[in-house]
């Protein structure tokens, strides 16, 4: 039986402070959240009153009924374009040891490499002469094509610690190379599926900037542009910011919990590779 020494007391301390700094900011988000605007007592203080008229407010100024709508289409549809391609890029690079599929592979992995700020302004040229400026596709176009090599990197490592069997067993009973993908190796993918589908959902939702550029001037909003509105040059009504911020998070970490078995498999899947 394990005995209860100082240094479990100490480990548990430890673990007990780390969650009390990791703990505090959404304290203090969801507790301003919650807050009058005429109270200027400390952000530390728990509120005295609080109320839930600053989620009816934010919700109803904002508009976040139509810029959650926005978000969910952008971020379904990106992660579903990101996932189909990545997964179906990194077959044939993980599974075939040809001189050309390495080369490929490194070709992938410099979009890496390259910052997305260069190119920024090419990219928004470039949606601009297609029409897409102000429309949901610019956001979808974009982030499929960011994040389709970080996702294929995923993927081609958890792939090259899958057993070929399965794919073998399916090619003698007959099937085609796009049924043994999609029937037997797919869904062998789940975990680093998982994985992929919530780093990407993250930051295709919380992203500010892309959308900022790409929908300004249209009545098109997502979450994090739709509550820049309360921020003015003068007068920013930051009680309304914090219960918008409260709002845009629950989807997400929503999906985060139902997805968590799944992104720690894939992960150490990934680590594997």
């Amino acid at each position: 039986m394990n005995r209860y020494r100082p240094r479990t007391l100490l480990r548990e301390a430890a673990m007990i402070a780390v969650t009390a700094v990791i703990a505090f900011p959404l304290y203090v988000l969801v507790n301003l959240s919650l807050r009058d605007p005429r109270d200027g007592s400390s952000i530390v203080l728990p509120t005295t009153s609080p109320t839930l008229g600053n989620y009816a407010d934010a919700w109803r100024e904002a508009g976040l009924a139509g810029a959650i709508v926005n978000s969910v289409v952008v971020t379904a549809v990106s992660v579903a374009i990101i996932v189909a391609v990545s997964a179906m890029a990194a077959y044939p690079l993980a599974r075939v040891t040809a001189r050309w599929s390495r080369w490929t592979f490194l070709l992938v992995l410099l979009g890496l490499l390259l910052p997305f700020q260069l190119a920024l302004l090419p990219l928004y040229q470039t949606i601009r002469d297609l029409n897409l400026l102000g429309t949901l596709w610019s956001l979808v176009l974009f982030y499929s094509g960011l994040q389709v090599p970080f996702a294929t990197f995923l993927y081609v490592g958890f792939l090259r610690v899958v057993p070929r069997e399965y794919e073998e067993a399916a090619l003698i009973d007959g099937a085609g190379p796009i049924q043994v993908f999609w029937r037997v190796v797919f869904p062998l993918l789940r975990p680093v599926t998982g994985t992929v589908v919530i780093l990407n959902a993250i930051f295709v939702w919380n992203d500010f900037l892309t959308p900022f550029l790409y929908l300004s001037g249209s009545d098109q909003q997502t979450i994090p542009v739709a509550i820049y509105g309360f921020i003015g040059q003068y007068v920013s009504q930051w009680n309304l910011v914090f219960a918008g911020l409260v709002i845009a998070m629950l989807p997400i970490l929503i999906v985060y919990f139902l997805m968590q078995r799944h992104i720690i498999k894939g992960f150490a899947g990934g680590l594997k590779g």
